[in-house]
């Protein structure tokens, strides 16, 4: 193969039947960079200041045009729902589970793909930009978080102790809620480690609240925390 002929193949016309439609070399390179552009958009959209990892920012990144390259190859043919439910069905092979979000953000690319696919390049623009808004908005909002007066409430206290209402005194003076939803049994059953959902009250003194916990349980381990967001459920 000479020279002439590789360069004569690299500059033929991209345009192949496949079904009924017809893919060019303007149609494919403008497509291809406007799904690049807003695979960019939606991963600094939804990775920044998030802890994500840096490759499921490039998947983020690079699945439009992953998936607009499938589309445009099976557009008009019969095997396009075959291949577009394939491409959705990726999701479930993903390595690590991931939270509403990740889910969220990776069905926003594989949608911009679908766009980008059968030409409609304006909407992919233009719903990449609302919807990467729209997630900036809702994450300043706070939706879903807990409040600085919702603790998660770990006492350790010894064996003798009955503690089904050990503490009911104390919760009733200095909480709104105490509900316990966990007890474990620690050093060789000798203690048990309880761990209570609490809601102060408003102006209640978390320092106090502890002291008289620790005369009550022997000064033994207290723990008191913020109770996290469970993020990673749907």
């Amino acid at each position: 193969m000479t020279v002439l002929n590789i360069f004569q193949i690299f500059t033929l016309d991209l345009t192949s039947s496949v079904g009924t439609s017809t893919i060019n070399n303007s149609t494919f390179f403008i497509c291809s960079i406007v799904s690049l552009l807003v695979g960019a958009v939606i991963a600094f959209g939804f990775c920044y200041r998030q802890h994500k990892s840096k490759s499921f920012a490039t998947t983020l990144a690079l699945l439009p045009i992953i998936v607009q390259v499938i589309i445009m190859l099976v557009n008009g043919n019969l095997g396009t729902g075959v291949a577009v439910a394939g491409a959705f069905s990726l999701v479930r092979f993903r390595s690590m589970p991931g939270n509403a979000k990740d889910i969220l953000a990776i069905f926003l690319s594989m949608a911009v793909g679908l766009a980008t696919g059968t030409n409609h390049l304006v909407l992919a623009a233009i719903f990449t930009v609302v919807v990467c808004a729209v997630n900036a908005v809702y994450a300043f909002l706070p939706l879903g978080e807990s409040a600085d007066s919702e603790k998660v409430l770990t006492i350790t206290i010894p064996e003798s102790l009955d503690y089904s209402d050990v503490f009911d005194d104390i919760f009733k003076k200095f909480t709104t809620k105490a509900k316990l939803e966990q007890v474990k049994t620690t050093n060789m059953g000798s203690l048990f480690k309880l761990r209570y959902d609490i809601t102060l009250k408003k102006g209640a003194s978390e320092k106090e609240l502890i002291d008289e916990l620790r005369v009550r349980n022997g000064n033994l381990e207290i723990l008191c925390a913020r109770r996290m967001p469970e993020a990673d459920q749907l």
